[in-house]
Formats: structure tokens, sequence, C-alpha cells
């Protein structure tokens, strides 16, 4: 807590790794609530994790339960709004219902200065008597708007109660505890508000606001977040949880995509369009739309084709020397006087249509509010044609099969360089707090994230050695060509049979993949009750029942949401299984992070031989393993085996395995607890180690 002080004193960011379970959130919280208090900042939390917005619920509330603060807990609009419309519409509605106070205000003013003229003239005023006049005429007008804006355009009911109505009694509610957006809702929905324009004007002024990743790593949305805060980038301190899923999420945020349907709704619009600048914007987006469908109709064999099924998948359009293939299709199909000139034209026309359509909803000639396609389209493919061929920009085409069983198409400028979202953002705050228990090696984040001169801390396991032991058990390297062999199968199959049985209580089994997962799941057999997370659905209600029962084993993939953010405590679960090496899906986009990350960080320094390798794909990897193994053993009086199961993991065949050994890549610390252990061994090591913390009861252990 005092580092972190004195790092925001001195304006410093900080990367801060501890282990699961230690109190990071409140680490970090309590040094900058502190601050913030002396300086006239605000802090902001996020999170990508759901259960860990719950949990800053729970610290903000213990918090106040002390400290006079006030703190609010932010959501997007989609999932609070109470007429369920879109962000456009909202926009509108919102502004006409403003227009309907301000004309109603204007109302209220004429006819007060009209009840003053009057009982001046009716004292023998004359002058009093030509104002009178006026008034009345203006009076008139007014009433005549307002009657027009009533009955003809779209307004939001709850808005305007917001605007006109008493608020005093929710926000005094507010502030007396610390509400969800949940909370927020069923009040907004019983007092017939609407929540989240108010939770909006609340956050001005307060200490502490908890949100996700999303209202600071998308720069749309951060640009209005700071002006809702009522605050400056400046004066903002934030604190970033999970802060190893920040690169991730930052390229998404970065990526921008256009899908075929979208470049066929704009041309369906212009066919509409009466305007002298349509041919030219028909003419750019028609050639883009028919060189998309010929870039992947020609990509593709004909058991390619009928082997796309509902998910997108990617085509390799990138080209090594020159532009992408799609746009030489495109290039070559244009015809006219310069693509460029009448892609202007087109953002020309396209914003005009925007606003029109904008309009046309305020006033209620439209029941939605329309989206411009036109504007849509024209936009991405200035994108598309201006920072193609720029570094850590990567083209793709993707296609999928669409409600009717055609095919469907979709370009995408896939940001490889997740550090243009984010050093801009850490450069404008106050101050930053990365937190997570697997940040490490914080040379790399520098990098990725653009981090500039952080503060550093490390805090390791604290809890008792001896109440933990980690084993990395020497089964074949599990690369896909070894995972369908029978006999690695029967090794793998006895290693987690063995770890059930031999563990007094629940097992967590992560597997690089559901599919490898539902595959164990049905080979191994055990006392323990069987739990399987399927991808697509809901795991909370899955976990509860998991953690409910007292011998049971739960069989997931390492990327669902299982993994990251779960508490599962005493007796939730004893062991943890890693089954593989959780490498990404090595596909083009990883390929082309790789070659910007080699590219952007040249020899990587610091003993990184190849940062394209290492950054992106080894590095990653071992924070989602050491993620699952912070599943178990997260207090001191805690205990539980944790089990990595491929030789990758071990010492023994390191030198034979190049850079798939992953060994290595654990912090020092980490590294030092690993045990190799054969796999007939492992039921007696486990045996062994149990019976040391008396983990048996009163039956004893099973026969190994």
């Amino acid at each position: 807590m005092g580092r972190i002080r004195e790092a925001l004193d001195e304006e410093r960011n900080v990367l801060f790794e501890g282990a699961c379970g230690t109190g990071k959130t409140l680490a970090s919280l309590v040094p900058a609530l502190d601050y913030a208090r002396e300086a006239d900042k605000t802090v902001v939390i996020v999170t990508n994790v759901h259960q860990q917005m719950r949990q800053f619920v729970t610290d903000a509330r213990a918090i106040t339960r002390t400290e006079p603060i006030r703190a609010v807990v932010f959501r997007g609009k989609a999932s609070m709004c109470h007429i369920d419309v879109g962000y456009e519409e909202c926009q509108a509605l919102r502004d006409t219902t403003r227009e309907v106070v301000e004309k109603e205000e204007d109302l209220r003013s004429l006819e007060a200065r009209e009840a003053e003229l009057l009982d001046a003239s009716q004292s023998g005023n004359e002058e009093a008597a030509e104002a009178r006049g006026a008034v009345m005429s203006e009076l008139e007008s007014v009433q005549q708007e307002l009657e027009t804006i009533q009955e003809d355009r779209n307004v939001c009911d709850r808005f305007y109660r917001n605007l006109v109505g008493d608020t005093d009694a929710f926000y005094e509610w507010l502030y007396e505890d610390v509400r969800t957006p949940d909370d927020v809702y069923e009040w907004a929905e019983r007092e017939g508000f609407c929540g989240y324009e108010l939770l909006k004007e609340g956050m001005d002024g307060v200490d502490l606001v908890v949100a996700n990743y999303h209202h600071l790593l998308d720069p749309f949305v951060r640009e209005q977040f700071f002006r809702w805060l009522g605050r400056d980038p400046e004066d903002v301190i934030a604190v970033f949880d999970e802060a190893h899923n920040v690169e991730e999420t930052a390229r998404e945020k970065a990526s921008k995509s256009l899908a075929e349907v979208t470049l066929d709704g704009a041309l369906s619009e212009l066919e509409d369009v009466e305007d002298y600048r349509a041919e030219a914007a028909e003419n750019v987006v028609r050639a883009f739309r028919d060189a998309l469908v010929a870039t992947y109709e020609d990509g593709m064999t004909e058991f390619e084709r009928e082997s796309v099924g509902d998910d997108w998948e990617d085509l390799t359009v990138d080209r090594e020397e020159g532009r992408d293939a799609l746009t030489v299709d495109f290039l070559q199909r244009y015809t006219g006087d310069g693509y460029d000139r009448d892609l202007e034209t087109a953002l020309e026309l396209g914003a005009t249509l925007d606003k029109r359509y904008e309009q046309a909803y305020k006033d209620g000639e439209t029941a939605t509010r329309k989206e411009c396609r036109v504007l849509q389209a024209a936009s991405f493919v200035e994108s598309w044609m201006r920072d193609g061929k720029k570094a850590g920009q990567y083209p793709v085409v993707s296609v999928r099969r669409d409600e009717t069983g055609g095919l469907r198409g979709r370009a995408e400028l896939y940001a490889c360089l997740p550090r243009e979202v984010t050093a801009p953002l850490f450069g404008e705050l106050h101050a930053t707090v990365l937190m997570s228990a697997t940040l490490r090696p914080f040379d790399v984040v520098e990098d990725v994230l653009g981090v500039p001169d952080p503060v550093t801390m490390a805090y390791g396991d604290p809890f008792p050695k001896e109440r933990r032991r980690t084993y990395a058990v020497d089964v074949p390297a599990l690369y896909a060509r070894n995972r369908d062999d029978p006999g690695v199968q029967e090794t793998v199959t006895q290693v987690l049979t063995d770890s059930i049985r031999m563990t007094p209580g629940n097992t967590l089994a992560f597997f690089p993949s559901y599919a490898e997962a539902e595959r164990y799941y049905h080979r191994v057999e055990t006392d323990a009750t069987p739990y399987l997370d399927r991808p697509g659905v809901r795991a909370e209600e899955l976990r509860q029942r998991f953690v409910e029962d007292d011998h049971a084993v739960l069989f997931t993939s390492l990327w669902g949401t299982l993994t990251e953010g779960v508490s599962y405590d005493g007796d939730d679960a004893r062991t943890v299984c890693v089954v593989g090496v959780p490498y990404p899906h090595l596909d083009d986009r990883m390929e082309a992070v790789q070659r910007a990350y080699r590219g952007a960080f040249g020899d990587g320094g610091n003993g990184h031989e190849d940062p394209g390798w290492e950054y992106a794909v080894e590095i990653p990897t071992v924070r989602k393993t050491r993620q699952a193994l912070g599943r178990v053993v997260r207090s001191p009086e805690d205990f539980g085996a944790r089990v990595l199961v491929d030789e990758r993991y071990t010492t023994s065949e390191a030198a034979d395995l190049g850079q798939y050994s992953v060994n290595g890549t654990f912090p020092e610390e980490e590294r030092t607890e690993l045990i190799d252990v054969r796999p007939g061994k492992l039921k007696f090591a486990m045996l062994n180690f149990y019976g040391d913390v008396d983990a048996w009861g009163p039956e004893g252990p099973p026969a190994p």
C-alpha cells in the first residue's frame, strides 16, 4: 500500500503482481482512494470478469462502512435500457425529450411574464400593454411548436421524468450504499425513471467508480465516460484488475470490421437516394463489395466452401509484398476518376444521410432511428485503404454461413499492437495500477502495453509452502499429433483417475479446449460426480452445483469462464489439474501478432531472444496456466495440490523440447516448487501430501 501511495504521489504507473486470494484489490484501492481524497482525484477500477465486479462491490461496501466515500457501479446502456432501444435511437430520443422540456420551460416563463404585464397594463401602464402583445404572440408560437413536437415526434417518458421530476430521493438512496446496476434498474423501473441516465448524472463528483474494461479501453466510450465523471483524464486514477487481459481486450477495441450485409445495405440505401453524390458513393461501395465476395469465393476450394459453418472462418489474403488480395481486387474492379475522391464523396453523403435519419426519428417520422449503412461502409473502406499496410495492422477476410444457408463475408483490420490503444490512455491519466496474479514478466507488459517507467512490485504466494504441492507429470507432450494416440490417452486418463481418487474433496480439470475436456469426461471413471462445462452454456449454475458437492470433478476449458476471477475456496476445490499447455490457436492472426511484435520490439532485449513467440504466445500461455493453478489454496488455512500434466512443464526433458518447454517461463519462485513425477508415481505423491496435512477423514485414504 505504501509503495502504491508513493507512486501516485509521483504520478507513476504501477505494475503489481500478487498471488490469488491475497487482497490485491484492497491493497490497490485503499492507497488510491486515500491519495484521491487528498489530491481531488477520482478512482476508477475496472475488470473484464463478472465475478470480480461483484467482489469490487463487496470491497467498496466494506470501505464505506468505515470511510465516507461515494461509490457508483457503472454498466453499459444495453443491459439497463427500460424500453430496449439502441444507442442511436436513445440519443435521438434524449435530444427530442430535452427539446420538449426546454419548450415547456419557455412556455412557463412566457406565461409568467404575460401575467406580470397584464397586471401592469390593468394598472394603466401603456408600455406594458404593448409589450404584452408581443409576449402573447411569442407564447402562441411556442405553444404551437410544443404541440407539434408532442403529437408528431418521439420522446422517452422515463427520461422526461428524469428531467422534470424530483430526483433527490434517488441520489440520496444511491449514495447511502454501493448500489449495483441491477439495484438501480429495479428502483428506476418501479419509480418510472431512466436508471441509466440517472446513474450517468450521479457519477459527477463521486470518489470511486466500478466499471468494466470497455469504459476505458474503447476510445470513443472513454471520451464520454470522462465527461460523465466530470473529470479530465489527468484527474483520474485507474486500477485495472486481471490486467494480464488488457492486451487482448485493447487489441479487440482497436480492430475494425465490415460485414458483407452492411455493404449490401449501403447499396440498397443508395438506390432510394436522390442526390448527385449517390453515383460516386455507389461506385466505390459496389467495387469493394464485389471484391469481398470474389475474394472469399476464389479463395476456397469446393470442399472448403461446403465445410464452412456458422462461425467466422478466416481466409489468408495478406501478402508479403504489396497490398492484400482484397485491396488488389478492389482496385481492379473500381472504375472512375479516383477511388479516393469517390470515397470522400461517399463519406460526405453518408454524413448528410445520417443527420437526416436522426432528424426524422426526432420528428416522429420513423418508429426507429435508422442507421446509415453508407456512412458505415465508406468509413471502413477509408480505414482499410489508408491503414491496411501499416505496421501492426493485419487485413483479414472471413466467411461464414448465414441463416439461409448461403455464404457471407466480412473484411477486418485486425490490430496486432494493443499499445496503440493503451499507451495514449496511460499517458493521459494521472496514474494507473495494473494488478494481476500473473502479470510478470514486467518488461513484457511495459513493451506490449506501452507503460512508461512503471513502479513494479511482485509478491509471491505468502501461504505456507507445506500446505501446497505442485507436480509436473512427465506425460508425453500433448501436441495435436499426440492427443489422438491411444497410448497417450490411456496415460492421461490414468493420471486424471489417480488425481481424482487421491483428492479428499473436489477436483478441477482444465484442458486446452472444450473438446479435450469432453473427451476425458467420457474416459475417466471414478466414484466422484463428474460435471462437464460446455461452450455457449452459462457456467455459473454449473459451478454452484460443483462447489456444493463434496466429491466431484469439473471438466472445463482453460479458455472458458471458470478459469480466471473465480474463487474456489476451502472445500470448493482441493486439486487442480492442467492437462496440456494451453497455447492459443496458432493461426494467421497469431502469426501476424508475432511479426508485429518482432518488428516493434526488435531482439526484445532483457533476455528475450524472440519477442514474437515469447511476447505473443509463450508468456500469455503460461499466464493462463498460472491462473488455473491459482484456483486452489487461497488462504493460510487452505491446502491443495496442483497437477501439470505434460512433459513441457518438467525439467527432465526441457533440453530436448527447445522453445516448446515452458518450465523456464514460470517465475523463479514458482518454478522451484515444481516437482517432476512419473505418471505411475503421482498417486503415491498425492497420498503422502494429503496425509501430511491431515486431510483424510476417519475412513482414511483410498488404497493407491
